[in-house]
C-alpha cells in the first residue's frame, strides 16, 4: 500500500472553504500530549454529536462526531469518553459547562454544529476546548458539499491532533493499492482507492489488465501505476478526480519505474523504446517529454533530488554499473562512483 502525501491538491480543496473562529491566546493553550516519550497515556476527550437544526443536519452531526472519535482513538493517543456519560447536552450556540465535563474526567472537549445552506451545502463549525483551563484552543468553520462530510470529519481530527500533540495529523489521507480477487486460476488485480480508515472504497480499473505498483504524486491528485493493457507493461498517469489517464510515452516498448518530482509538476521514468532502457522526463501539465542524455549502455532507477533540480540514476556498461547525477538546469551528468563494482538503485536522503 502507498499512503498519499498530506499535501492536498487544489481540486480537493475546491470542495471546502475554511474560516477561522475566535480562538484563545496561545498563553492559555497549555493542553498538550508529549508524543516523544516512550509511553503516553491516552488523553480523555469528550466528543458529543455536533448540533444540527434539522433531521439531516443532526444525523450528519452524529456521523461527523463518530468519525472524529474513531480517528483519534485509532491514533492510540486519545481515549474518547462514552457519550452515555455526558452530563451536558450541548446545543448550537451554547458554551460548555466545564464543571460538568470535569466531573466525567474529560481533559479536552470538542463541540460543533451543522447548518444547511441555501445552496444545498453544509456549514460545519467546531471548537476544541481545554476543560481544565476553561479555554478554547482552536475553532474553525468549513463550508462543503453534503456528500463531503466524512472528509470534513477527518480534517477536524487532523486539527485536534495537531493542536494537542504539536504534530501534523494523518487522517485526511487516502491509500491507493492493488485489490486482488477471483478464483486462483483467474485472479484479477484492480487499482483501488480508499480513505485511510477504509471508507469511500472505489475501484479505478476494471480488472481486465494486470496492474501493479501504484504511487501517489506529492499533490495527491495523480497516481502512476504499471499496466499490462495490450500485453506490454506501460506506466500510466491517472488524475483521481477527473478519471482521465494516459500512458507515458508515445512510442512502442515498455515503460516502468516512474518517480514524481517534489513539486508534482514532472515525472521521470524508464523506457525501453529502441530496446535499451533510457531515462525520460515528462512535464505533467504540458505533456512534453524528452530523453535525458545520450549515454552508451543502459540506465536504471531514476530518482529526483529533494529540491527537484537533479536526477540520480545508475548506468550499466561493459559489466560495471556506476551512479550518475544529472543537473536538470544544465543537462550535464556527473559520475559519482567509479570502478568495476556494481553500484545500483541510488536515492537521495530527504534533506
Amino acid at each position: 500500500m502507498t499512503r498519499s502525501s498530506r499535501m492536498v491538491g487544489a481540486a480537493r480543496m475546491a470542495m471546502v472553504t475554511l474560516a477561522l473562529l475566535l480562538a484563545a491566546s496561545p498563553a492559555f493553550a497549555q493542553l498538550r500530549l508529549d508524543v516523544t516519550r516512550g509511553k503516553v497515556e491516552p488523553m480523555p476527550i469528550a466528543i458529543p454529536p455536533f448540533a444540527g437544526g434539522g433531521a439531516d443536519e443532526s444525523k450528519a452531526g452524529r456521523d461527523i462526531a463518530q468519525v472524529v472519535s474513531a480517528d483519534l482513538e485509532r491514533s492510540g493517543l486519545f481515549r474518547p469518553l462514552d457519550p452515555q456519560s455526558f452530563i451536558q447536552n450541548v446545543s448550537a450556540g451554547e458554551g460548555p459547562r466545564f464543571a460538568d465535563w470535569r466531573q466525567i474526567n474529560a481533559q479536552a472537549l470538542v463541540t460543533g454544529s451543522m447548518q444547511g445552506q441555501g445552496d444545498g451545502r453544509y456549514r460545519v463549525e467546531f471548537r476544541l476546548w481545554d476543560v481544565g483551563a476553561e479555554q478554547q484552543l482552536a475553532g474553525f468553520a468549513y463550508t462543503t458539499t453534503r456528500q463531503n462530510w466524512r472528509r470534513i470529519a477527518h480534517i477536524i481530527a487532523d486539527e485536534i491532533y495537531k493542536r494537542i500533540t504539536g504534530e501534523d495529523g494523518y487522517f485526511d489521507t487516502r491509500i491507493v493499492y492493488i485489490a486482488e480477487s477471483g478464483p486462483a486460476e483467474r485472479r484479477e488485480k484492480r487499482l483501488a482507492l480508499m480513505d485511510q480508515d477504509g471508507a469511500n472504497h472505489q475501484y479505478l480499473t476494471d480488472g481486465r489488465a494486470l496492474v501493479l505498483t501504484p504511487r501517489f504524486s506529492p499533490s495527491a491528485q495523480e497516481i502512476t501505476y504499471l499496466s499490462y493493457a495490450g500485453g506490454t507493461p506501460r506506466v500510466y498517469l491517472r488524475n483521481i478526480d477527473s478519471g482521465q489517464q494516459e500512458a507515458l510515452g508515445d512510442f512502442p516498448g515498455m515503460t516502468f519505474a516512474p518517480r514524481f518530482s517534489p513539486s508534482a509538476q514532472e515525472i521521470t521514468y524508464l523506457s525501453y523504446a529502441g530496446g535499451t532502457p533510457r531515462v525520460y522526463l515528462r512535464n505533467i501539465d504540458s505533456g512534453q517529454q524528452e530523453a535525458l542524455g545520450d549515454f552508451p549502455g543502459m540506465t536504471f532507477a531514476p530518482r529526483f533530488s529533494p529540491e527537484g533540480n537533479r536526477i540520480v540514476f545508475s548506468r550499466t556498461q561493459n559489466g560495471a554499473s556506476n551512479i550518475y547525477a544529472l543537473d536538470l538546469r544544465t543537462r550535464q551528468p556527473l559520475r559519482l562512483t567509479d570502478g568495476n563494482a556494481i553500484d545500483t538503485t541510488p536515492s537521495y536522503s530527504p534533506d
